[in-house]
């Protein structure tokens, strides 16, 4: 049984503040227990604060009119490197309960181990708490390089091992996804990458450097190949030799360009239909589809893994699968989603220069988009190899599917609302294909054509409800009569 987002929160309000929930009073600012809060969930399991609630699960709300501010304000204090270390990308949306205006935070498990004004904090049961003992902050380290594996320290990777050439343009992205201003504009490299969490410090070895995550969105090839040494992503396309293939493109570079590569591949090769959204907006389903994918396949990979990475183009369908850590096995839909990055570090920042959006959208994008782009939903597979296999059919059309439904229907409200039954039966005599007069008369079993042409076609042509379609051929000049799409 699915449950509302409001009947979801009635039960969250009577259990109460858990290890992964808070509840916190906000008037028209968001004070700092908030941020200690994001902190001590990033550094345990996650978790969902809502501010607008008490303590005691009351259901006071936010300020309807500071809420977008708010949120603006907290997304600023995040990306700051003087308040977080390393810095986070989170998503607060503002959703209405019981009347109320309240402003929901998801707080996804970081890779590495956050900072607060440069206190730890980590939670316990429903408190946050200031971690301060050097073996505490170590086992927090060890438990998150048991699970993430792109937190892995490689001392002998330098600067002049990475692409610094690339972060102009990181630069320029983040600001340009952060409507004009991101605080990476104003570090130098060091500090962008020491923000970004790319350099960081292995509490159990003490060893300083340049992490996995690094590595793969930032390194030079070769020392790519040296630090994984199985990683690539192979895309084909299997159209016509279906065997082998008709066209293919190895990927063996940093995540940043790799995704640049794929994209390209993508659009070579698959249709970019007309769409309106909303009847207003021009967007490309194709884009969105192979954005969604591609990203998906670099950020939440296992890349200790020696298994391929695939991005595959058929007739009928397009797929990426790669080696994945997985949470669970089974069947991935909107309604059993429990948003998880694999990669938290690489997530981020991607998230940062506009590649992703906030966690978990990526299957709701491509559920909503690869209908409206092949008229069937995707499947996401999770296991230890992940796979989205999305449909495709060259001859779906959903703008001109949507355009010839609406037509019809405003041709067949025309007709009820402002003609005689005989014009009604015309219409809906042509509406499955353009007939003949003749074909007409036996359609409608009339026997005379002047009461056809005075009762049925001259009403229905005046009110511009049909009309003639061009002869056949110059040998056989028959016209015919269809309805006024």
């Amino acid at each position: 049984m699915e449950f509302s987002r409001a009947e979801k929160l009635d039960k969250i309000r009577q259990i109460g503040e858990t290890v992964s929930v808070e509840f916190k009073r906000c008037g028209g600012n968001i004070e700092h227990d908030v941020y200690e809060t994001v902190c001590s969930f990033s550094n345990r399991f996650g978790g969902d604060i809502y501010l607008g609630i008490l303590d005691d699960g009351t259901v006071n709300g936010v300020p309807e009119k500071s809420a977008p501010s708010m949120i603006k304000n907290f997304i600023t204090v995040l990306a700051n490197p003087n308040l977080f270390s390393p810095t986070l990308t989170l998503d607060p949306e503002i959703i209405t309960y019981e009347g109320k205006t309240l402003i929901h935070i998801h707080v996804p498990v970081s890779g590495d181990v956050i900072s607060f004004k440069k206190v730890i904090y980590n939670r316990v049961n429903d408190s946050d708490v200031k971690v301060s003992s050097t073996s505490d902050i170590a086992q927090m380290y060890i438990r998150k390089q048991e699970i993430f594996t792109e937190r892995k320290v490689y001392p002998y990777v330098h600067f002049e091992d990475l692409r610094l050439d690339l972060l102009p343009l990181v630069r320029t992205m983040a600001k340009n996804n952060f409507a004009g201003s991101h605080p990476w504009e104003k570090l130098n490299d060091e500090e962008l990458l020491k923000s970004a969490g790319l350099y960081t410090e292995d509490r159990v070895t003490g060893e300083k450097g340049f992490n996995l995550a690094a590595v793969m969105l930032l390194g030079k090839d070769e020392v790519i190949r040296d630090v994984a040494p199985t990683y690539s992503t192979d895309a084909l396309l299997r159209k016509v030799n279906v065997d082998r293939y008709d066209d293919r493109l190895i990927v063996e570079t940093n995540l940043i360009e790799s995704y640049d590569r794929l994209f390209e591949f993508a659009t070579k090769h698959l249709l970019d239909k007309f769409y309106l959204e909303d009847g207003k907006i021009r967007l490309s389903l194709r884009n969105i589809l192979a954005r969604e994918m591609i990203v998906n396949t670099l950020m939440h990979r296992e890349f200790s893994s020696g298994y391929q990475a695939k991005f595959i183009i058929e007739k009928d369908r397009m797929y990426v699968e790669n080696a994945n850590r997985a949470i669970k096995d089974g069947i991935i839909t909107p309604e059993n989603l429990e948003p998880y990055a694999k990669n938290p570090v690489i997530a981020s920042f991607f998230r940062n220069i506009g590649y992703s959006d906030k966690l978990g959208s990526g299957v709701r994008k491509l559920f909503k988009y690869s209908y409206k782009y092949s008229g069937a939903n995707p499947e996401f597979s999770e296991g230890d190899v992940f796979r989205i296999t999305v449909p495709l059919n060259d001859e779906f059309s959903w703008d001109a599917q949507k355009t010839l439904t609406l037509k019809t229907e405003q041709v067949t409200e025309q007709v009820t609302e402002q003609v005689t039954e005989q014009v009604k039966k015309l219409v809906e005599c042509l509406k499955p294909c353009p007939l003949s007069t003749k074909e007409i008369l036996q359609e409608l079993g009339l026997k005379h054509r002047p009461t056809l042409m005075n009762d049925y076609i001259k009403p229905a042509m005046a009110l511009g409800l049909i009309e003639m379609t061009q002869p056949d051929s110059p040998k056989s000049p028959t016209q015919k009569y269809k309805v006024k799409l």
